[in-house]
């Protein structure tokens, strides 16, 4: 730890979770937490809720909780030094400058020494493109279009036809195996020995949003596959957490963002002028792609590809950007694919004017809806008004629904008393559905048994956390020492100072913890497993039970440590005395 623990709680009770995660999260109030879906992992209904309370946050789908510094730390992709200045920061503190230990300053280092070796690829990788060994690449891009500015501007190269070229140049900078296999830029084999990752492609630089280079795609030339490939994840490099061309995009003034789905689109509108077009990089988009445009911009139009897989990304895309609090609406680009294709045969104007006519997202999806459905015949027709009712209710606000359900009627030629009829009896076995999922308990991504010894130590810590007038009468039975794992001993026993001083603070505890895992481990700690409506009984004998788990575990350890007769003894006659202990809960 560098900071002061005074100066890390300050940031930290400064900034209040729920508005740090509700810039990333769309949060909704279920009575004294709030919930939403997890940005950490893809899911249908929300699992992820923030106490305020606790100043904690904790996903029952994936596990991953902690306090406010972790969350930006996990979402961010940041250290702990660095989370805790963002956050200061936000608050107007000013940190006191520190002096960083050997591992953080290699770990700081390290990071500095990846996008350093990036930064000379991608200036090779542009070297070549101009050199005679580049001429096929080059040529390649200018058929498609890009002026040399461009192909300046957004760094675009070539990796030569040699398997390890890119190698034996940064060798020759003297850069190390050690830090040249950490880059993704390369293959590493005890047979073939090092080859490059990318060879024979054009090159596009992959930069974050202060305009570092961080990893790369590369596309074919002619009709090889992978038709792109791009860099693995890397220390500085989750494809989730960037957006292509965001660096520029978000300095363009404008208060929406064009999403496409690859590097040459979002290069081609650049060039035509629309300097706020971004594209996921290589994978499906994703809740933390919306949470990210939302920093930026309230509005999104989709400009996907205008076949079905295009039009299927673009269905898949927008429950992520509606949960996030965006307008979303959507661009056809029909009859051409493509906002390359579109550009280079109408020009700016058109497209300026599809963006103009975009139709909002839920009409797109009624639309597409309607395609599943034979609107001659008179069976399937029911069938889709049935199924357009169903998604009217996905509206709570009424008076959002009613103009919804006006705007459908109209456009689909739907008799609009006949869908009000449709939606009202639809209503009374849908309604509260989506409110109930709040209360399902949600499914644990890894379908494995939890470990007894942690389930134990949950119960114990979370319900003192709840109901810390029992204490005395836990403490009188257990005592951090008897936490076996390293990490839970040491979480028990600031836990175990805070309840004697009277301030139960899980979240103040993870201030004594710097990596990422540590804070999941340590929120996981005091989220109780044991059910709110049980009966006082019920939930007397879980922590009864956890406390005995935890006490006969302890002594079974000492027993197997023990080194004198005497000593053993002891450990014998309080084994003895744990089956007579009962704690009764306040």
């Amino acid at each position: 730890m560098f900071y002061s623990e005074d100066i890390i709680e300050q940031v930290r009770t400064e900034n209040n979770i729920v508005d740090v995660i509700g810039d990333y999260v769309k949060l909704q109030r279920k009575g004294s937490s709030y919930f939403g879906l997890c940005p950490f992992h893809n899911e249908k209904s929300p699992s992820f809720s923030v106490s305020p309370q606790k100043q904690m946050y904790y996903c029952f789908g994936c596990g991953e909780g902690g306090n406010v510094i972790s969350f930006l730390m996990k979402y961010e992709n940041y250290t702990f030094q660095e989370a805790l200045e963002v956050l200061a920061k936000r608050v107007g503190i000013e940190l006191p400058k520190i002096e960083y230990s050997k591992e953080a300053r290699r770990e700081k280092d390290f990071r500095t020494k990846l996008i350093e070796i990036n930064t000379e690829a991608a200036k090779y990788y542009h070297f070549l493109l101009k050199s005679d060994r580049g001429k096929r690449a080059y040529h390649y891009l200018r058929e498609r279009k890009l002026s040399d500015e461009t192909i300046v501007r957004f760094g675009l190269g070539y990796s030569d036809k040699y398997s390890d070229n890119l190698y034996r140049y940064l060798k020759s900078k003297g850069y190390s195996d050690n830090e040249l296999k950490e880059t993704g830029l390369f293959s590493f084999d005890e047979k073939r020995g090092v080859t490059d990752k990318f060879w024979n492609r054009v090159m596009f630089p992959i930069m974050d949003v202060n305009n570092r280079v961080i990893a790369f795609g590369g596309r074919v030339m002619g009709e090889g596959k992978p038709k792109y490939l791009n860099s693995p994840e890397t220390k500085v490099f989750d494809k989730s957490r960037n957006l292509y061309g965001l660096n520029v995009a978000r300095a363009s003034r404008k208060d929406f963002m064009l999403i496409c789905e690859g590097y040459m689109d979002v290069i081609s509108l650049h060039q035509a002028g629309f300097q706020n077009a971004v594209a996921a990089l290589g994978t499906a988009f994703t809740s933390r792609h919306a949470s990210l445009i939302k920093r930026y911009v309230k509005e999104v139009v989709l400009t996907f590809d205008s076949d079905e897989a295009g039009e299927k990304a673009a269905l898949r895309a927008i429950p992520y950007l509606k949960d996030a609090g965006l307008a979303i609406k959507v661009l056809n680009m029909k009859p051409y694919k493509d906002p390359d294709e579109f550009i280079k045969a109408l020009g700016t104007d058109a497209y300026e004017k599809r963006i103009e006519s975009a139709v909002n997202y839920f009409i797109f999806r009624v639309a597409a809806e309607q395609k599943k459905y034979n609107q001659d015949d008179p069976q399937e027709k029911t069938a889709f008004h049935k199924r357009v009712a169903e998604m009217l209710l996905e509206f709570q606000d009424e008076i959002e629904r009613d103009n919804y359900l006006d705007s459908v009627c109209e456009i689909f030629k739907i008799p609009k008393d006949g869908m009000i009829k449709l939606v009202r009896k639809t209503g009374l076995t849908y309604v509260g559905k989506e409110e109930r999922e709040y209360d399902k308990p949600a499914k644990r991504l890894e379908d494995k048994k939890e470990d007894k010894s942690v389930q134990a130590q949950r119960i114990l810590l979370a319900y003192l956390l709840e109901d810390n007038h029992s204490f005395q009468k836990v403490a009188a039975v257990i005592s951090p020492e008897d936490f076996l794992d390293e990490l839970y001993r040491k979480a028990a026993q600031i836990f175990w100072e805070q309840m004697k001083n009277g301030e139960a603070n899980p979240a103040k505890i993870m201030n004594y913890f710097e990596q990422e895992q540590e804070h999941k481990k340590v929120a996981e700690l005091f989220v109780s497993p044991i059910r709110t409506e049980l009966s006082l009984a019920e939930q007397e004998k879980a922590v009864n039970d956890a406390v005995y788990r935890i006490k006969k575990e302890s002594l079974e350890r000492k027993a197997s440590q023990a080194t004198d007769i005497t000593q053993l003894q002891n450990i014998i006659q309080e084994q003895k005395q744990l089956r007579t202990i009962h704690i009764t809960l306040s």
